[in-house]
């Protein structure tokens, strides 16, 4: 493998294609994956690991579903890319307004990035403003006016912006505070009427799983509405994976565009973004905000979604999923007490953050402890040998699919128990 880590570094900024993936936050080279099926993945050295990252969360299904792979190759055999629209185009979007039933249409894009950065520009040219304010450790993908004390890849190596963006590109971006309205509310006080939007992630999963009260969602829904900005929901994550309408139907607060991905292709590259036509009227080629992509809407990503979708239909499907969620939230925690390790396992449905620092979860970025991050660096590789695979950055969360079973739970509640087992002593306090 150390060759073929040799060949990647040479051949790529840091031998990957994104930077988490260069295990620089935790202990040790990373694996190579050579093949991925159901709950499982396994390395070119012949390795199986429980798969708790998902590709980052899009496979809800598990590796390689037979749904979603058959879906995949009837679509290819059909053709790879049309650049025209296509029926299974079509049919994705209804069943993703009717899960969203606030919004009357959807555009399809190729990633979570293009979805919020499509969504941004069409919130400014729907009301003609153009400050946007986001809040603090909420990544909304890496364009640039986004990239302001974002989270993900950002938090883990510590960067509160990136370079090569100009700082007149985040001048016109404010940020703020998760969890305080009065913030909130002073800077609509101050440039309410600039405003064209406030982005956020109704349920922030880039720098740990920051759950928010349904109570702080509402507040910032109601300023929006007060002072005549939009609210955009960055679903990108939570949308589809939380429950059908995503934290819309969670938390019961509307926003007015909410941008999706992950979930919506099934494991293929697939961004969306959905609002009321009285915005997306604004969107070429009924209005003047020009956003295009010659593979959206491409066959084969939509055949992906459909099937995926389709089998998240199926009785008692997410009810399972919060089952699994809660077993491994309960097998971590008395893990954790058991070995004297200091932390908690933040949960909403599917989705788990292991937060190794004393007291309550963290609702916001700012109570994120450091040392709780480089305990994680050293947890990782502890758990990789055990057989787990865990995203390789404290700040990631865990995901779990359809395909897990109770034994997968289990092996990986063994692992993890193992793993903080084998820390210094000093680390257990």
């Amino acid at each position: 493998m150390s060759e073929l880590l040799d060949r990647a570094r040479a051949a790529m900024p840091g031998g990957v294609s994104s930077p988490v993936r260069a295990f620089g936050a935790v202990e040790g080279d990373p694996p190579f994956v050579q093949r991925a099926q159901g709950a499982t993945i396994t390395d070119t050295q012949g390795r199986s690991y429980v798969d708790l990252v998902c590709s980052w969360g899009p496979l809800i299904l598990g590796h390689a579903h037979p749904a979603v792979v058959d879906a995949v190759t009837r679509a290819v055999r059909a053709g790879l890319s049309f650049g025209a629209t296509c029926p299974a185009e079509v049919e994705l979007a209804e069943a993703l307004l009717a899960r969203y039933p606030f919004a009357d249409k959807v555009r399809f894009v190729n990633s979570g990035t293009e979805a919020v950065m499509s969504a941004i520009r069409l919130a400014r040219g729907a009301t003609g403003r153009s400050r946007v304010v986001k809040f603090e450790g909420c990544y909304h993908g890496h364009h640039d006016s986004m990239l302001v004390k974002a989270g993900s890849g950002l938090a883990t190596f510590g960067a509160p912006s990136s370079a090569g963006v100009p700082e007149e590109y985040t001048r016109l971006t404010d940020v703020l505070p998760l969890d305080d309205l009065e913030q909130l509310a002073a800077l609509f006080a101050d440039r309410g009427d600039q405003i064209a939007c406030v982005v956020i992630e109704p349920l922030p999963a880039n720098a740990g799983l920051l759950i928010q009260t349904d109570e702080f969602l509402r507040g910032v829904r109601e300023l929006c509405t007060k002072h005549g900005a939009l609210l955009l929901f960055d679903e990108v994550i939570s949308g589809l994976r939380v429950a059908p309408g995503g934290m819309v139907a969670r938390s019961g607060v509307t926003p007015d565009i909410v941008t999706l991905g992950k979930v919506v292709g099934g494991g293929m590259p697939v961004g969306a973004y959905v609002a009321p036509d009285a915005i997306m009227d604004h969107v070429a080629p009924l209005g003047a905000v020009y956003q295009a992509g010659t593979l959206s809407g491409n066959p084969v990503a939509m055949a992906a979604g459909l099937a995926t979708l389709r089998e998240l239909e199926k009785k008692g499907t997410y009810e399972r999923l919060d089952e699994l969620g809660a077993r491994l939230q309960r097998g971590w925690l008395e893990a954790l007490e058991r070995r004297g390790v200091a932390g908690s396992v933040a949960r909403v449905g599917s989705i788990l953050w292991l937060c190794l620092q004393a007291g309550p979860t963290p609702r916001t970025f700012g109570c994120i402890r450091p040392e709780g991050a480089r305990l994680y660096g050293r947890l990782h590789r502890r758990a990789l040998d055990q057989g787990l695979w865990m995203a390789p950055s404290a700040y990631e969360v865990a995901f779990v699919s359809t395909a897990h079973a109770e034994e997968h739970v289990d092996r990986a509640v063994e692992a993890l128990d193992r793993a903080l087992a084998g820390l210094p002593a000093e680390a257990a306090k």
